[in-house]
């Protein structure tokens, strides 16, 4: 839990930048209590409701809500803040869920959440591919596709969203052997969920080739492997006459050749030198 620990801690503190109070919150997704604890520790929020799709594993910390982040079981304009950390890669229509956060967030209303996504897992991704075409003649995909911060920014955009924000935090693991990574990553849940992907295991001598590749590839001096987890952080507000607008082209009042103390030249006009 070391990662989802870490990214619980930094949504907190990237929460504690916005100087404002919320009534009620949502904790969307999030296994385990590691973000409630963080967030009521914090002192900004006075309600907070934990919704996950099992409810063997609903919070013990908040009030909890059976539901599924691609079904949300909320009415619109209900939350201040909606939080998330490490669950909306698991998602399979990301930008439905994203259009049903903003609905259920009031005008003003805060979404704040951390996915894991761009390079995450290259390491892994490139060895066990080729291991597996020069062992088996194919290559099936075995580590998921992540989003990248355009696309999100852009996804965000379309559930109107205001005042985007999407930034990326990166993580550099290193293991002793690429089973101690598949240990971590089966204590994760974070297993190959795809459909397409091969039923068959990979066989024997295409893992020891892989555990090869990555050594060769991914090591540092003292032998032990580097593994990528980046953190994808996004950001948006439900619009709200109050936030910050955009001024329409053409309405600047100070030219930025004044501003840069320089001076200005006509298209085409070549400045002496």
């Amino acid at each position: 839990m070391f990662l989802l620990e870490r990214v619980a801690q930094e949504l907190a503190e990237r929460l504690s930048a916005v100087k404002r109070r919320f009534s009620l919150a949502l904790d969307l997704g999030t296994p385990g209590g590691a973000l409630v604890a963080a967030l009521q520790q914090g002192g900004q929020i006075d309600r907070i409701i934990a919704c996950e799709p099992l409810a063997d594993l609903r919070n013990a910390l908040a009030m909890g809500v059976v539901g599924d982040e691609e079904s949300l079981p909320f009415g619109d304009e209900k939350f201040e803040l909606i939080c998330s950390a490490l669950s909306l890669q698991w998602v399979n229509d990301l930008p439905g869920t994203l259009v049903q956060i903003r609905r259920a967030l009031k005008p003003d209303g805060l979404l704040l959440a951390a996915l894991i996504g761009g390079e995450t897992l290259n390491e892994l991704r490139e060895s066990l591919a080729a291991a597996e075409s020069e062992i088996d003649g194919g290559a099936s995909p075995r580590v998921s596709p992540f989003a990248e911060v355009r696309s999100l920014g852009s996804l965000l955009q379309r559930a109107n969203f205001a005042l985007p924000v999407i930034d990326v935090d990166r993580h550099v693991v290193r293991y002793k052997d690429l089973r101690n990574l598949f240990h971590d990553l089966k204590r994760m849940a974070a297993t190959n969920a795809l459909v397409e992907r091969s039923r068959k295991p990979l066989s024997k001598k295409a893992i020891e080739r892989a555990t090869e590749i990555y050594a060769e590839r991914f090591s540092d001096s003292d032998g032990r492997l580097r593994a990528t987890f980046d953190v994808l952080w996004l950001s948006g507000w439900a619009p709200h006459e109050s936030q910050q607008k955009p001024l329409k082209p053409g309405s600047a009042t100070t030219r930025l050749a004044d501003a840069l103390g320089t001076t200005e030249h006509p298209a085409g006009e070549k400045p002496d030198r």
